[in-house]
């Protein structure tokens, strides 16, 4: 049967073909939102999967998404909800929404969208990082935004669209975006889920990765809120102001020919405020400011917005006209933590510079000062240079930040001297240490850490509302900004741009131009990737560990033989999840086991000690963070892997029946 485009959904199940109304069970837990709840604490207060046993779990059930989509999908975001006893999630190339049986993990419907060229030329051409959930106790149904860029409702029940939400189901979101783009070939889509809060669905944008924009005038990354029931536009949030509005003053050259600004990561939000706190990238380009100069607002900024007109009540800028691809990449935490005697409502920010950033989210104030500290200036001609940026006095930074030898790898004093040859190509210096061009007789650019896509990324934090402890994953690697003349208008219209490789790159002794490691060893020293326990009733560490097993490729190097290598964790993009006793997370990447099994470790620690308590085995590394419920009395881990050769599954672990 043929498919006609944009048409076919869930199957085209009849409408007699619903799922089964479900008595729940005594204990019952749902997980109605990405994070678990609208604060994005991805906290869980389950105790069934302990300390004690944790080294038992099982697998309860998985499901491979190889079929859906005409390709494999190897890298899952997803995070599922669960509502009464019923999984949901986008999965697969052709980002499907599936309906599964919690306890069996039994395919109960599939909703697909084929939108043809559209999705083809799509900037964002993932699996998805899930759905939305919403109900007003009688009506309900769940939100995703396609690969194509449009919203669409659904029936939990069934899968099928409701009709009345919007254009039979759909929202175009290249439309009423009070900019004029192609349906096709405009550069916006979006992986992340919308956040649904109260009767509004919000929606951001995102544009091609990438450090070298193809035009400064891209399309803009504006944030929209929808009616829940009817699928019409509330507001948009202009992250780029337009004459006359609030930061326009801070662009020195207006803002007429600029774009991106999106604000691609998840969502936080407080109904109790009617707020939501929207994270904003970089404006074109992110390792360039040639064509923006000033501070340039909303870029890179957290915005607090009205639920209901979409009005900024505050917001706060994290880097000034930013030059290092710093987005804001993840929802806020919201908690409400005692601090010096008075109950704070807070916001705590991970960010890809290993900041934790904290505000009161009533007021956008600092709870601990942050003061403007002065910064290096690069020498890319036509650049402008904040001269100084906001650093948090607390807590401190949880990863290391900008480059010294103390930084470089230290097994031996060998390697060490080698890292620090290698280092001495690039100029150096602390955090916020911009781009540099590149000089052949001179120094090669910028060696610069965090790298630019983090620190912390997407998966975010997790964080205990009873203790106030934030828990987040960070990676420790170095990157290399360079900045040359570009002679490709086709390829940017920038004048200078951010080289990341080069077909005959330079050589001066052992060390090739880019190359950031020491005989085939990383250029810093470990640990790789870590997790820390941030105590926001003081701003200092509660505890941090090492996360993920050494790298076979450092284990087993023919430099380290003989030495004792401790547990370095392994670099990657995972979050945490947190239950009554424990922070749990998997490794990103694989091993080699000691038994000879290659795979990952699903990894349990002591939240209040870091200690690991457990482990068990997984085919492949952490893509989607995990989620956990109870289900007929019986506790449940949720968790998507994949990556390399091994395509994407979700995968159920539970405990072994009693």
């Amino acid at each position: 049967m043929a498919i006609a485009p944009l048409a076919w959904a869930a199957a085209r199940i009849p409408a007699w073909a619903q799922i089964s109304p479900r008595t729940r069970a005594p204990g019952d837990t749902d997980w109605l939102h990405y994070a678990n709840d609208l604060g994005s604490t991805r906290y869980a207060p389950l105790d069934q999967i302990n300390a004690d046993n944790f080294d038992t779990l099982r697998v309860a059930w998985r499901f491979r998404t190889d079929s859906l989509g005409a390709r494999p999908d190897y890298n899952l975001e997803a995070t599922p909800l669960l509502v009464n006893g019923v999984l949901y999630s986008t999965a697969g190339s052709r980002r499907d929404v599936v309906a599964l049986d919690a306890a069996t993990g039994e395919l109960l419907w599939i909703h697909r969208e084929d939108e043809g060229e559209r999705a083809k030329k799509a900037p964002r051409q993932f699996s998805g990082r899930g759905v939305s959930y919403w109900t007003d106790g009688r009506d309900e149904r769940l939100f995703y935004v396609t690969i194509g860029y449009r919203l669409i409702a659904l029936d939990p029940k069934t899968g099928q669209r409701i009709a009345s939400f919007g254009t039979d189901g759909v929202v175009d979101l290249k439309t009423n975006f009070d900019q004029e783009i192609d349906p096709v070939d405009s550069d916006v889509g979006l992986n992340s889920t919308p956040c649904v809060a109260r009767n509004t669905v919000i929606v951001g944008a995102a544009h091609t990765p990438g450090n070298v924009p193809r035009t400064r005038d891209n399309v803009r990354g504006y944030v929209r809120g929808y009616d829940a029931k009817t699928g019409a536009r509330k507001w948009i949030f202009h992250t780029i102001p337009q004459k006359g509005e609030f930061g326009y003053d801070t662009w020195l050259d207006g803002t007429d020919s600029i774009g991106n600004a999106g604000m691609w990561g998840q969502i936080s939000a407080d109904p109790e405020l009617n707020l939501a706190y929207l994270g904003i990238e970089l404006p074109t380009g992110d390792v360039g400011g040639q064509y923006r100069r000033g501070p340039g607002l909303f870029g890179e900024s957290i915005v607090a917005v009205d639920l209901d007109t979409g009005e900024r009540k505050w917001h706060y800028q994290l880097v000034h006209h930013g030059l290092w691809d710093y987005d804001i990449p993840c929802a806020a935490i919201l908690l409400d933590v005692p601090i010096k005697g008075r109950i704070v409502k807070l916001l705590a920010q991970p960010t890809k510079q290993s900041f934790l950033y904290v505000l009161d989210r009533e007021t956008g104030k600092p709870v601990w000062p942050i003061p403007e500290r002065k910064v290096p200036k690069g020498d890319v001609p036509g650049e402008w240079y904040s001269p100084t940026q906001p650093i948090p006095s607390k807590p401190p930074a949880y990863d290391m930040q900008g480059v010294t030898e103390d930084g470089l790898i230290d097994f031996t004093p060998e390697l060490r001297a080698a890292a620090v040859a290698a280092m001495n190509n690039y100029r150096t210096g602390p955090i916020f240490t911009p781009a540099s061009l590149f000089e052949p007789e001179g120094t090669w650019g910028t060696l610069t850490v965090p790298h630019l896509t983090g620190g912390t990324n997407w998966p975010g934090g997790a964080a205990d509302p009873e203790t106030g402890i934030v828990y987040v994953y960070s990676k420790t690697v170095a990157d290399v900004m360079t900045e040359l003349p570009n002679s490709d208008k086709a390829l940017s219209d920038f004048a200078y741009i951010n080289v990341r490789g080069m077909s005959d790159p330079p050589k001066r002794g052992d060390h090739v131009y880019g190359v950031l490691s020491v005989e085939g060893l990383p250029l810093l020293k470990p640990p790789y990737g870590r997790i820390t326990a941030i105590d926001l009733k003081s701003g200092t560490f509660a505890w941090q560990v090492p996360h993920g097993e050494t790298p076979d490729q450092v284990r087993n190097h023919p430099k380290l033989k003989g030495l004792t290598i401790p547990k370095t964790g392994r670099a990657g993009n995972v979050g945490p999840l947190v239950t009554k006793s424990l922070v749990i997370c998997g490794e990103p990447g694989i091993v080699t086991l000691p038994d000879g099994r290659r795979g990952a470790m699903l990894c349990a620690y002591d939240k209040a000690t870091g200690a690991q308590k457990g482990a068990v085995h997984m085919p492949a590394g952490q893509t989607g963070a995990p989620m956990t419920y109870m289900l007929d009395g019986r506790q449940y881990l949720v968790i998507a892997v994949g990556g390399g050769s091994y395509s994407s599954e979700l995968i159920a672990f539970r405990l072994p029946a009693a």
